[in-house]
């Protein structure tokens, strides 16, 4: 199975919360506080987004972090490369960077690419702000949603 860290999934969350707002200075608590994810991770997860270059980080008494971009000009890519690094799914795609022990034997050598490609451009075409979107509530059958079946 292909997955994403769980660090990934919290970075994407953070970033959609600070997405609604992203003109506001964000402090780290206000983050765990609002997303629920955990005090340290967030401070953590901070840092690796402001080193990706998606956040800025602010000094001083009104200090925090900042989102660089507009939402619709952040791609879930950029989040993914900011916390697990280039978009490589084996050791023999462009931008990995392990070395495959059989690299010379190997008839697979290169066409990984095509598939590693799919994925990234697929990543690449979702922006932060088509993750902010609320998912629709279709009725189940018999008339009732989801949130009425609970």
């Amino acid at each position: 199975m292909m997955r994403l860290s769980k660090m990934t999934d919290y970075a994407v969350v953070m970033m959609v919360q600070m997405g609604h707002t992203p003109s506001r200075t964000y402090a780290a608590s206000a983050i765990a506080e609002e997303t629920g994810v955990p005090l340290p991770t967030v401070s953590k997860l901070l840092k690796l987004l402001t080193r990706g270059g998606l956040l800025t980080s602010i000094r001083g008494v009104n200090g925090g972090y900042r989102m660089d971009r507009e939402p619709e000009d952040i791609s879930v890519a950029e989040i993914v490369q900011a916390l697990e690094g280039p978009i490589a799914l084996t050791a023999c795609v462009d931008g990995a960077d392990d070395n495959c022990d059989v690299e010379s034997l190997c008839g697979m050598r290169g066409n990984w690419n095509k598939v590693n490609t799919a994925i990234r451009g697929a990543l690449e075409s979702v922006s932060l702000a088509d993750m902010a979107v609320q998912p629709m509530i279709f009725p189940k059958p018999g008339g009732l949603t989801n949130e009425e079946r609970v």
